[in-house]
């Protein structure tokens, strides 16, 4: 019998292995398709390296008033690089690191003690399922005959793109959005609900599509009996918006876990969103099988799946019983100036009359003025009982790095005094933070920079 069985070897996978081997115990992994999963083969690094050249010819033509592009198969073959070495550095060379019995095909639960890969059943005392996501196809009418991308495809193009339209609003569309029209491609976007990323207050959204629409994309929003069918050598998307029609059409429709294993079999039930329903400590409906990572269908965010894979092994093999709050998990939209929240926002604190709102734009900030930042804002929504932080969005050029900062005050259990107490870089992105818990004490725009 297997001490730990582990199905998938993405993030959230690899991440249970190293824990397993902490706690002495040698796992069982089994895995389809490429090692690291998607994150390192079809998700953030490929498309991180896309925005990056993006953003290096966007910013290029800017300062220099001239119409230079990348050359377009030449972007996703310096990204193809990238994958392949990360892919080698972070997962193929680390493997024999560790002791572990990794197999290439695919699990099914046999029963719930036991899985069967190929011909071959190996019974387990814990299981741990982490196998991924993929692409969710909505109910739109003609889709069934039309060809359509889905963000793997995008990054990987056999040709130049002339034309892209892009169905949803959410970060994928927008990093798309933002890949495709930086490498030269006309874009439109078309989204179903009133603005984009909505789970973002609306001034943040509002300023989504001012950036997207700096960027050369038209944005069609609101948009009603959406149709798509096949013209000659192009697609036509039409609805209430009117009718585009594009070389290339790609669903960012959101993703849908990989839950076709068996788990009838191992008496393993479903959440309301389709994934996997586990507890706080990651358990599933049989005790002895956990779940972590885009699997569950909560927030599919590679750390976000890495720690779980950690915790799920932990909680299955001690007595600690550790639990993540996910309110304290940063998320980020790599567009430029990017776009990102930790915490709750005003829209989801609605009614609390102990909420305060600090909202400083871009301007406020030394380095925002310095680097000619036009789109900039952070905004705090703290309690005003103990001046504890509650929620963080922000807009900027270094978002990533000020939400990471976010998140950990926020996990501290920060008040916006502990912010003013402490020292930022002079001048930085991040010191966006102290300027906006300054600013429930007073008008920044009457503050030096010094203070």
């Amino acid at each position: 019998m297997e001490k730990l069985v582990i199905i998938g070897y993405g993030a959230a996978g690899f991440a249970a292995m190293i824990k397993a081997n902490e706690l002495g115990i040698k796992p069982l992994m089994v895995g389809k398709g490429p090692l690291g999963g998607t994150c390192v083969n079809v998700g953030c690094v490929p498309s991180k390296k896309l925005l990056s050249i993006s953003h290096f010819y966007r910013e290029l033509r800017k300062k220099l008033q001239i119409n230079q592009f990348p050359d377009f198969m030449e972007a996703f073959n310096e990204k193809d690089e990238v994958v392949r070495a990360l892919r080698k550095k972070k997962y193929e060379d680390i493997i024999s690191s560790y002791d572990v019995k990794l197999i290439q095909g695919e699990a099914r639960f046999k029963d719930k003690n036991s899985v069967k890969v190929g011909n071959e059943i190996y019974e387990f005392e814990k299981c741990l399922i982490a196998t991924g996501s993929r692409l969710n196809v909505p109910q739109i009418e003609g889709i069934e005959n039309v060809e359509f991308w889905s963000s793997e495809k995008a990054l990987s193009p056999d040709g130049k793109v002339e034309s892209l339209t892009i169905i949803g609003g959410r970060a994928l569309a927008l990093e798309f959005s933002d890949i495709y029209s930086g490498l030269g491609t006309e874009v439109a976007i078309v989204q179903r609900s009133p603005r984009l990323i909505p789970e973002y207050d609306p001034e943040f959204s509002v300023t989504a599509r001012r950036i997207l629409e700096s960027y050369g994309v038209k944005v069609f929003l609101n948009s009603r009996n959406i149709k798509v069918s096949k013209k000659s050598d192009r697609i036509s998307v039409s609805g209430s918006f009117g009718n585009i029609e594009s070389e290339k059409l790609l669903l960012a429709t959101g993703r849908r876990p990989n839950v076709e294993i068996g788990l009838e079999n191992a008496n393993v039930v479903l959440n309301e969103k389709g994934g996997i329903k586990v507890d706080e400590e990651l358990r599933t409906t049989n005790p002895n099988v956990f779940a972590a990572g885009d699997v569950i269908g909560l927030k599919m965010l590679e750390p976000l799946a890495g720690r779980q894979g950690s915790i799920a092994v932990s909680n299955a093999f001690t007595d600690e019983r550790k639990k993540i709050n996910y309110d304290y998990v940063p998320e980020n939209i790599f567009i430029s100036p990017g776009v990102a929240k930790v915490g709750k926002t005003s829209s989801e604190l609605l009614g609390n009359m102990y909420v305060k709102s600090l909202k400083v734009p871009i301007d406020s900030l030394a380095r925002g003025y310095i680097e000619n930042e036009e789109y900039g804002l952070i905004k705090l929504n703290v309690d005003v009982r103990d001046l504890k932080i509650l929620g963080i969005q922000v807009i900027s050029a270094r978002s990533e790095e000020i939400i990471n900062e976010s998140a950990v005050l926020m996990n501290m259990g920060a008040t916006i005094d502990d912010v003013i107490d402490s020292n930022h870089i002079f001048p930085s992105f991040s010191e966006i933070l102290r300027l906006a818990a300054l600013s429930y004490y007073g008008d920044i725009n009457k503050m030096s920079c010094c203070v």
